[in-house]
């Protein structure tokens, strides 16, 4: 089976345009528009249609100049050079291709840039929401299913089928997120997905998480379009959020419009017989690794329903590069989460980043590379380490914290901090570890309560590590009202719908009322933490010093010329009376603290009560 699919997308890439006879059309013209006034003043069009690459073209229009035609393998693709010069004033210009007596005409938008924020970057100073748009909340069951559509299912009653969140629900709940503390929403990717279910298991399942592109230019119409995700990200920047989008550049969807019809054979990597990625992360770093196994690693296929694009091809990264950009500019998206970063050829990647760093300076980029130590993960940012290969990415998800807090610190029987306080005492080797994005759990990873059993102090703990400590903080959908799961037997256990989001739900947790009174207490904890941290520049810009832990004791303190926050946390079973001697560097000269979570004043800093499993956040006076 794996076999005869590899032969077909080969097939498909070279002899498609037979099926056209000698019929020429523009089918479509990507990216879709372009801006007058862009800092990189090149642009390369894709032009696609039946024998579309075997047009002449010309462009008569001020300011532009076709600098070259590039043809391919398949003749139903042109990819058209031009510059264009800052001189150039908006408007449409025509795209004109003549085959012998036949002349074909194609307007293309030239557009002014607007003053609307866009590119604002993610700081420490945010706090990001991610949430999955199918499963958040529906504010439109009008756009539920499409007949048209290869996957026209949508059933609330299956795990795995489409739900109908949309983004009209996201806007509907954006003061929500404000209320929570939350200063950005990033959403799982809402670009179109029109892929047919695929046999996972046993079970059919939909593409509703959003990593299958099959048009890089249409949001999906499942969510709203490219109106309701410009409509979104305009509400979410009057409301005082930023907008993180989910990038894909390691893969696409089986159904997407140029896999059915690719370019050429190198359009993605080809292998023999299908070849899946090994998944191991190893030998890109390691010194002594074979070439095979980081060809597998990189170039091999995630599923056989996600080709794996290769970007080595000039054409495929331009187009790449130039969505990434559009996206930015047309829709006034702040960041780039990227997904399986590590996968991707890196100097493209350096490529792309930079591209849209030298058009928004400001942007953030965090990429997705699942690595279990400091080294590795450094490997993919800006890092200190003398490694053949330097990576230009400012920022990245960062597991290792992740496994630090929830898989060791949180999760053994003597809930020891010193895999966090270990994880951190690296960061020697990032050029700014500030710029990483920290995490309890994900869409893709079991959720933070059901790892640390349910254990409501803990949950406390964790939150507050993750709320204070260097970093980007980033909190998965439902955390803060204590939604659980596993992901076995399936992610979507992990991918259950908000509770209130969706017409018809009993219980509405984005209402206090709503909310039990455990719920309430996690929200309003969570909400404390949040607004103190946006509110105290001391808890983002900060510097930070940490204390080896003791017995289950664990100190560290934020502090910059204005304010002296120190945070201890007690993950042993036992109440301690800390004294606080030991932390005279930190401490000399105050008398005085005030408890961030209750309010409450202390006295008396010599000795700090701390009771068993318990998170302390007291901001020092004199």
């Amino acid at each position: 089976m794996k076999r005869s699919f590899l032969s077909l997308l080969i097939l498909l890439s070279v002899g498609v345009s037979l099926t056209y006879a000698q019929n020429v059309r523009i089918q479509r013209v990507n990216p879709t528009n372009w801006w007058v006034g862009m800092k990189n003043s090149n642009l390369q069009l894709l032009v696609y249609g039946p024998n579309a690459g075997t047009l002449t073209y010309t462009i008569n229009y001020a300011g532009v100049k076709l600098v070259k035609a590039h043809t391919v393998e398949n003749p139903n693709y042109a990819f058209l050079d031009l510059t264009i010069a800052s001189t150039a004033k908006p408007g449409t210009m025509q795209l004109v291709g003549k085959r012998g007596s036949q002349t074909i005409t194609q307007p293309f938008d030239l557009k002014a840039r607007d003053n609307s924020p866009k590119g604002q970057g993610v700081t420490a100073a945010d706090f990001i929401y991610l949430a999955v748009p199918d499963r958040f909340a529906n504010g439109d069951p009008t756009n539920d299913k499409f007949a048209d559509m290869a996957d026209p299912n949508a059933d609330r009653a299956n795990p795995f089928f489409r739900h109908g969140g949309d983004l009209t629900g996201g806007a509907q709940h954006l003061d929500y997120l404000k209320d929570l503390g939350a200063t950005a929403i990033w959403f799982t990717p809402v670009l179109e997905n029109d892929q047919p279910l695929t046999n996972e298991g046993g079970a059919m399942r939909s593409a509703y998480h959003g990593y299958g592109f099959t048009d890089h230019y249409a949001v999906d119409k499942r969510f709203g379009g490219n109106e309701a995700y410009k409509s979104f990200v305009e509400k979410a920047h009057a409301t005082g959020l930023k907008v993180v989008q989910d990038a894909v550049y390691n893969h696409v969807g089986i159904n997407h419009w140029f896999i059915k019809d690719m370019p050429g054979k190198d359009w993605v990597h080809q292998w023999p017989t299908y070849t899946n990625t090994s998944y191991k992360q190893q030998p890109i770093t390691d010194p002594h690794a074979s070439e095979i196994d980081r060809k597998v690693t990189v170039n091999g296929w995630f599923v056989p329903f996600l080709p794996d694009l290769n970007q080595n091809n000039p054409f495929l990264a331009n187009f790449l590069i130039q969505h990434a950009i559009w996206t930015v500019e047309n829709f006034g998206i702040d960041a780039w989460r990227v997904d399986t970063y590590l996968y991707n050829d890196l100097p493209f990647m350096n490529r792309c980043n930079q591209a849209l760093m030298d058009e928004y300076p400001k942007i953030h980029i965090f990429g997705e590379s699942s690595v279990n130590n400091v080294v590795d993960q450094s490997y993919y940012v800006r890092n200190k380490i003398d490694f053949p290969f330097k990576s230009n990415q400012p920022g990245g998800l960062d597991f290792v914290v992740y496994n630090a807090i929830t898989n060791n610190a949180l999760k053994q029987k003597n809930n020891d901090a010193f895999p966090l306080y270990e994880t951190l005492a690296q960061d020697v080797v990032y050029q700014d570890p500030t710029k990483l994005v920290t995490f309890l759990d994900n869409h893709d990873t079991d959720r933070y309560l059901s790892v640390i059993g349910e254990d409501f102090e803990k949950y406390k703990i964790g939150l507050t590590w993750l709320l204070t400590t260097r970093g980007i903080p980033s909190m998965y959908y439902g955390t803060e009202i204590l939604m659980k799961n596993f992901k076995d037997p399936s992610d979507a256990e992990v991918r259950r719908d908000f509770p209130g989001g969706f017409p018809g739900d009993k219980e509405n947790k984005f209402e206090a009322a709503g909310r039990n009174d455990r719920e309430n207490e996690a929200f309003l904890f969570v909400r404390k933490l949040a607004t103190y941290r946006r509110d105290n520049p001391v808890m983002h810009t900060g510097k930070l010093m940490q204390y080896l832990p003791q017995e289950g004791i664990y100190v560290y303190f934020r502090y910059d010329n204005n304010k002296t926050v120190m945070v201890a946390t007690n993950t042993s079973e036992k109440e301690i009376s800390l004294d606080t001697a030991r932390f005279f560097e930190r401490m000399n000269g105050f008398t005085s603290a005030r408890n961030v979570l209750t309010d409450a004043t202390l006295t008396d800093l010599k000795l700090v009560k701390l009771p068993a499993k318990t998170a302390l956040v007291l901001e020092l006076g004199k």
